[in-house]
């Protein structure tokens, strides 16, 4: 679908949306990385009620510098009801491109020129740990495993060649999201990485995945829990369960 809309490219206003719970010591240092790879880029903070002071932090940081946002929630609602009011945050204003960024340090700033680079022939530009190029740093075995075996998981439930589905650095086109039907987006952590990039690639968009390096985070607590393991398995064997039933009643029909 890319080749039939106009060519949108680094230049455009792009709009970064940082979630945070309790990222009061990695929120400063991420923002300034990342206006000093891309100076023209605006960034949204999401801040869940932060108990920690993130959400007071973002706001001294949003007096400071008119190309910041704060966007305060009440309570701790999950990665993936923090991202949907991100983006429609995002879509009432002029964003020709959303970039979904963790604040911990583990989505370098650096990498974000090729993301948008890449949208010059594509909808959705994910970075990537496991295309080629692409590397993990710090992250023990344990996580790696659980990573690349959910990645594997997804590729053979879903039937797509994306080798990082679950990764959540990732830019979005305008238009990818607005035709999305986020108000029924309700899963939440990684699962909802997933989610989004299944829709979009099942909306016939172009996907492209661009290496980068992930690095654990040196500060804070992972957000890595069992529920959301348990979450992304079941939706995905739901959702490659629906796609087979799909694809045997289209059998049937011949």
């Amino acid at each position: 679908m890319a080749d039939q809309l106009p060519d949108h490219g680094p230049t455009d206003p792009v709009l970064v949306v940082i979630p945070t719970y309790n990222e009061r010591e990695n929120l400063g240092p991420i923002v300034e990385r990342l206006h000093a790879a891309l100076p023209a880029t605006h960034v949204l903070v999401v801040d869940d009620g932060s108990p920690d002071g993130t959400g007071d932090l973002a706001d001294a940081m949003a007096a400071a510098d008119e190309r910041i946002s704060v966007l305060h929630r009440t309570e701790k609602a999950g990665l993936g009801a923090a991202y949907i009011a991100g983006f429609t945050w995002a879509l009432e204003r002029d964003y020709n491109v959303v970039v979904e960024m963790d604040a911990d340090g583990s989505h370098a700033p650096e990498d974000l020129p090729r993301l948008l680079e890449a949208l010059k022939s594509a909808d959705l530009a994910l970075g990537s740990r496991y295309t080629r190029g692409g590397k993990t740093v710090n992250w023990p075995l344990s996580r790696q495993l659980l990573s690349r075996g959910g990645n594997v998981y997804c590729q053979l439930a879903l039937g797509t060649r994306v080798r990082d589905i679950t990764g959540g650095y990732r830019a979005f086109r305008r238009h990818v999201l607005e035709t999305l039907k986020l108000h029924n987006v309700a899963s939440q952590g990684y699962c909802f990485q997933v989610d989004l990039a299944w829709r979009t690639i099942e909306a016939g968009f172009t996907v492209v995945e661009v290496p980068i390096t992930f690095v654990e985070r040196v500060r804070g607590e992972s957000k890595m829990s069992g529920n959301i393991v348990r979450e992304a398995l079941l939706r995905v064997t739901k959702w490659g369960l629906r796609r087979r039933g799909t694809q045997l009643r289209s059998l049937l029909r011949r």
